[in-house]
């Protein structure tokens, strides 16, 4: 039996002969098939076991589907072993067949480290997408993130669309998608999986470094559990939020096609009409509107974007600077673009 038939037969017994794992595999499988089918994907790896459990998963699903498959690892280079945990990342998965490409990060990090980590790595992501013409890029957050990301965004003052937490799937570069297939399932299922097939999994010592927020709140869901407030409870939540944050987006398509307008160099936002809307659906409006020129994947901090909104005075001119972009308030409009755009443009169409 050659090596690669070999690795097939383990990772299919592991699933035969565990059935916690056998019913995750078809909630994931089922998972892939209506989002990806037969296109190919790349695996976001961290070495961490979600995202382990999730090159499990998505072989199995190859073995089954004949997909390509990209699995790649971003050295963000900040730690001083980043490089040493990396190359062990990739003897771990070649011990399975599975061929891993590390991609070293060449930016300097050094302030706001999880956030601009973070948006290194998928712009990294997408520059590989990109020379492979892969359109889906899966990542191995799962049900656990999805409580603390609430938290952390409760904590924050988040309205709706915050505290719906992550989405399944999101746009993050033309037809390049992030798709995250575990968020239903618990990381000590995951945890269960990675273990049973590499055996051993790496730790990130940033997980425990009481200086990051995303750490201090997992500290706070042990003591919600065991003051009656479960993980269960908070998912439920979550997903009669997601359900109001869908009705949101609905009406939220209407305004957007009522008074934004988009050109190759600006957006245009018509102000006297957004006037008549709520603060939630104003907060939207514009956060759209930087998203479209701005060079990061999430829109700018809503404390940020909420000040702006209360500065408004239709009866005056007035500049901002946001989220890389220009926004400027000039006859009952705001003008959102990047500022050398913004210098070349002269004569703007209002609506």
């Amino acid at each position: 039996m050659s090596k690669k038939n070999s690795n097939v037969q383990i990772l299919k017994s592991i699933l035969i002969n565990n059935k916690k794992i056998t019913e995750t595999f078809s909630l994931f499988k089922a998972n892939l098939k209506k989002i990806i089918g037969k296109n190919s994907f790349t695996i976001a790896v961290s070495g961490g076991p979600d995202s382990l459990a999730l090159v499990v998963l998505s072989q199995l699903y190859k073995y089954e589907n004949k997909n390509k498959i990209f699995f790649v690892l971003v050295d963000h280079g900040i730690r001083k072993n980043s490089k040493i945990e990396s190359e062990t990342v990739k003897k771990i998965l070649k011990q399975r067949g599975i061929s891993l490409k590390i991609l070293t990060n060449k930016e300097k990090i050094s302030k706001n480290i999880q956030n601009s980590a973070r948006i290194i790595r998928y712009k990294l992501l997408i520059d590989f997408c990109k020379k492979k013409k892969c359109k889906f890029i899966l990542t191995g957050h799962h049900s656990d993130d999805q409580v603390e990301t609430f938290l952390i965004r409760l904590s924050r003052g988040s309205g709706v669309q915050g505290l719906s937490s992550m989405s399944k799937v999101i746009s993050l570069f033309k037809d390049i998608k992030l798709f995250r297939p575990l968020l239903a399932f618990k990381k000590k299922n995951l945890i269960i999986i990675a273990k049973k097939v590499f055996k051993k999994i790496i730790k990130d010592p940033s997980n425990k470094n009481q200086k990051y927020l995303r750490t201090r709140i997992r500290r706070i869901t042990k003591i919600l559990e065991v003051n009656g407030i479960s993980h269960d409870q908070i998912i439920r939540s979550i997903n009669n939020l997601s359900s109001t944050k869908d009705t949101l987006n609905k009406y939220l398509k209407h305004v957007l096609s009522d008074c934004l307008m988009k050109n190759r160099n600006e957006v245009i936002i018509n102000l006297n009409k957004l006037s008549l809307e709520t603060s939630e659906i104003k907060f939207k409006v514009i956060s759209h509107g930087i998203k479209i020129f701005s060079k990061s994947y999430y829109p700018p901090r809503s404390k940020k974007v909420i000040n702006l909104i209360n500065s408004f005075n239709l009866k005056k001119e007035t500049k901002h600077t946001l989220g890389g972009c220009i926004l400027e308030q000039l006859k009952g409009n705001l003008i959102i673009s990047k500022e050398r755009l913004r210098k070349e443009s002269k004569n703007h169409r209002y609506l």
